[in-house]
């Protein structure tokens, strides 16, 4: 009761309280503690904030002006590797953005190693096209290439290539397209919060020896300290290359120790969530039951599939391949015309069964139309 009011109250009903409350506030104030969490306004702005990420039908929020189609132009997308989703996805979205707007366009596969992909660079480099594209891979890997490129006037444009969206002095990228892992971190933790009430108790996992995830991980974790009723019960650092054969070993592990107090799993990619799924079917866990779990990124058909199926995964936070590959063409045509790049970072989304429609990919709205119009195609 706040004090104010207290004060306000006679003697005699003070005692009555007090009666009362010796009977019977024991019980309700447990009642209470077990269905208020301790964060009701972090609760509330998690709702908010995850009701509108789940919004299939978000207006367009990207550039709306811009140059015109400058005419015959050629891009080669050098990738990390074609078997990788996400960078596939993106090439196709950028080879049909391309095509829109009539110009060649090619992607070199680098075959995921480090050799075959200065070789892939090397050869974009040779065929003297108007720009090129770092598709998922560590631009510090090809700083010779990337350099030849710069000395050749040929601007570069990164996918997921620096941990920041937009232009890059070091490496020199005239932009680097890719969502804020800020943003995907608070969301994925937002939908925690606000789908347990702002009771939880989670478990994250990271691959803590690439900084970039880690460092996700680690926005995770705080967004998830904003709520006194949200618990992180471990902190899983499994290196993505090693995930299918330590995850279910780790997983058996954390179902030993935590039991039915382990509610929700957080993770810095999709991956763990597949490896994850063999150690809980074996305990007896419903695909659709607790842990309740949510990927922080990527979003790849295999998620989706999970997803759809309610098979030990209930959400993601994809990235927006083809729209993506989209914006990759719109900001090389911005280069092309002495134009700056838009600044343009596209906003995080959630998928989950009930908003997936049953695809195996997000694709936003609107996107296609406003670049065309840019475009005048």
């Amino acid at each position: 009761m706040h004090p104010a009011r207290r004060a306000a109250l006679t003697s005699a009903t003070l005692l009555a309280v007090a009666v009362t409350a010796g009977c019977e506030s024991g019980s309700a104030t447990t009642a209470s503690r077990a269905t208020t969490p301790g964060c009701p306004a972090v609760l509330a702005s998690a709702k908010q904030a995850v009701e509108k990420a789940e919004d299939v039908n978000a207006p367009w929020t990207g550039p709306t002006t811009g140059p015109k189609a400058v005419p015959r132009k050629s891009v080669v997308y050098v990738a990390q590797t074609m078997t990788n989703p996400g960078v596939a996805g993106v090439a196709k979205g950028a080879q049909e953005a391309a095509k829109i707007m009539g110009w060649n366009f090619r992607t070199i596969d680098g075959h995921g190693t480090p050799a075959g992909i200065q070789t892939a660079f090397s050869q974009a480099i040779a065929l003297k096209p108007a720009g090129i594209v770092i598709g998922g891979f560590d631009p510090r890997s090809v700083a010779r290439q990337l350099q030849r490129a710069g000395g050749a006037g040929i601007p570069v444009i990164g996918w997921h290539a620096v941990a920041v969206p937009g232009p890059s002095k070091s490496p020199k990228l005239f932009s680097n397209v890719t969502t804020r892992v800020e943003d995907v971190a608070k969301i994925s933790a937002d939908w925690i919060i606000a789908r347990s009430g702002g009771r939880a108790g989670v478990v994250l996992f990271t691959d803590a020896s690439i900084p970039f995830a880690k460092r996700k991980s680690d926005l995770i974790r705080k967004e998830l300290a904003t709520c006194s009723d949200v618990k992180v019960l471990a902190y899983e650092s499994i290196p993505i290359a090693e995930s299918s054969s330590r995850t279910i070993p780790s997983v058996s592990s954390l179902l030993s120790r935590f039991g039915d107090k382990w509610t929700y799993s957080a993770a810095i990619n999709d991956l763990y969530f597949d490896d994850a799924a063999p150690a809980l079917r074996a305990a007896g866990r419903q695909g659709a039951g607790a842990p309740v779990n949510i990927g922080a990124g990527d979003g790849d058909p295999s998620a989706f599939e999970r997803i759809n199926g309610r098979r030990f995964q209930a959400a993601t936070v994809p990235e927006p391949l083809s729209e993506q590959g989209w914006q990759i063409i719109d900001e090389f045509n911005r280069a092309f015309a002495g134009r700056p790049a838009s600044g343009y970072v596209a906003p995080v989304h959630v998928t989950t069964a009930a908003n997936s429609g049953g695809a195996l990919s997000w694709d936003t709205e609107g996107y296609r139309t406003a670049y065309r119009k840019i475009w005048n195609r």
